[in-house]
């Protein structure tokens, strides 16, 4: 495709979409409330997939071979306005940062502004990949649910193909053709750099208003190699449109607000449901739990998992709820007489006395004490465990007793030790009440 035809399906194509941002703007205009309506509508963050993200531009303008940050090309010095145009795609990936791909061509002039001046014109074409940030906007996003205006800074990199032609100041013309007369392309790398501003029009179409500057690696843009080592540059001003592509069910995300969408997610009606779905799940899980904590006798089982309700208060009560019996009589043993005290109790797999058993072991004390007898404290344990185990818990227990009586006055020399293990139970090994009572220590005269 030669340059004259590119030329020509360029300015077709930027006709066609001026055309069809018109038309998207009005349509925008006479369906305002229904695009409102539709913006308005409450969405939970779910991702890029909830935002368009592809667009559209085309823009017309001017060139100039001057630039505004300062320089201008060495070979003519007097510069001379003349066209440019562009049509772009562009990809959005987050409400600051996009990249697109920039087409553009048109036409840069200039004269050296002599009595007998020389001119150049120089037709191009060039492609580029641009990256776009926008850096700021004059809505504050707390105020607006979405941006109208933001300030962006461009730039990037690509190729320029253009063809010079001029005369000089002492006539000679020159004009880069091949050998067969057709205009001759020079391609070379070219970097730009720019501003610019957007205002959005609608939901689908914005204004988009810029200038870039566009340094080429070469010196002969202007038709002349002079200025060595500067290299040549040109400007260009624009104005155009940008059409948003996608669903118009959806945002742009370049104009999205997230703080609005963060305010959004709160009225969700679908969040908010499984907000109260997930407090009556709590409600129900701090009900479970009173229930099983509630004990309303007060013997330390709580209801759930008392089988003897109601007892009375102060009552000694098992893993179920449910008092404990204890046996009042002392067995006698087959070849000893058991002392008239009540037998000393002691919790599952311990040694340690319980307090219920100070009592008696007071009362022990006092009579061994007036006495002077000397007696065996026999120890026993319940059937749980191995016999050698039991053996050294009855040992132990009859040796708490002993260490209590000589606390308490009683000569050691008058308390022998013995151990009968799980021998010689009192009650039945197979309920609890029956091991309870054969936890114990018995005086033996």
């Amino acid at each position: 495709m030669n340059y004259s035809t590119l030329k020509k399906t360029v300015a077709l194509s930027v006709v066609t979409l001026m055309a069809a941002g018109i038309a998207s703007a009005q349509t925008a205009t006479t369906d305002t409330s229904k695009m409102s309506s539709a913006m308005s509508t409450a969405k939970v963050f779910g991702g890029a997939s909830q935002y368009r993200t592809f667009s559209i531009g085309i823009n017309g303008g001017v060139t100039g071979d001057a630039l505004l940050t300062g320089g201008r090309n060495d070979g003519f010095r007097r510069a001379v306005v003349s066209y440019g145009y562009g049509i772009y795609l562009k990809q959005q990936w987050a409400q600051s940062w996009s990249t697109q791909l920039d087409l553009t061509g048109g036409q840069v002039k200039g004269n050296d502004g002599s009595v007998d001046p020389g001119f150049f014109k120089t037709n191009y074409f060039q492609e580029e990949l641009n990256g776009t940030y926008n850096f700021a906007s004059i809505d504050m996003d707390y105020l607006h649910r979405e941006r109208t205006v933001n300030f962006f800074l461009k730039g990037g990199a690509g190729l320029i193909q253009y063809n010079p032609q001029g005369e000089f100041a002492d006539g000679t013309t020159f004009d880069y053709t091949n050998d067969a007369g057709k205009k001759h392309y020079v391609s070379n790398l070219v970097l730009d750099a720019g501003a610019g501003v957007k205002f959005r029009l609608s939901n689908a179409v914005a204004l988009d208003l810029g200038y870039t500057e566009n340094f080429i690696d070469a010196q002969n843009f202007d038709g002349t190699k002079t200025g060595y080592p500067q290299k040549d540059h040109y400007a260009y001003g624009y104005a155009g449109l940008e059409f948003t592509l996608g669903s118009k069910s959806k945002p742009a995300l370049e104009w999205a607000n997230p703080v609005a969408m963060m305010y959004d997610e709160l009225y969700d009606a679908a969040l908010r449901q499984e907000v109260e779905a997930l407090k009556g799940r709590v409600t129900n899980v701090e009900t479970a739990v009173a229930d099983l904590k509630k004990d309303s006798d007060g013997d330390g089982v709580s209801d759930q998992f008392d089988k003897c309700p109601n007892t009375p208060a102060g009552s000694v009560v098992d893993g179920s709820g449910c008092v404990i019996v204890f046996p009042k009589d002392t067995v006698k043993m087959d070849s000893a007489k058991a002392a008239p005290f009540s037998n000393i109790q002691f919790e599952f797999d311990s040694s340690v006395l319980r307090t219920s058993s100070y009592p008696a072991l007071d009362a022990s004390s006092a009579d061994l004490r007036a006495s002077g007898k000397t007696i065996t404290l026999a120890g026993y344990a319940s059937s749980e465990g191995t016999a050698a185990h039991n053996m050294r818990l009855s040992k132990d227990r009859a040796e708490s007793v002993k260490t209590y009586l000589v606390n308490s006055g009683v000569e050691a020399k008058h308390l022998k030790i013995k151990a009968y293990g799980e021998t010689h139970p009192i009650a039945d090994n197979s309920t609890e009440e029956g091991r309870v009572a054969n936890r114990r220590v018995e005086f033996h005269q």
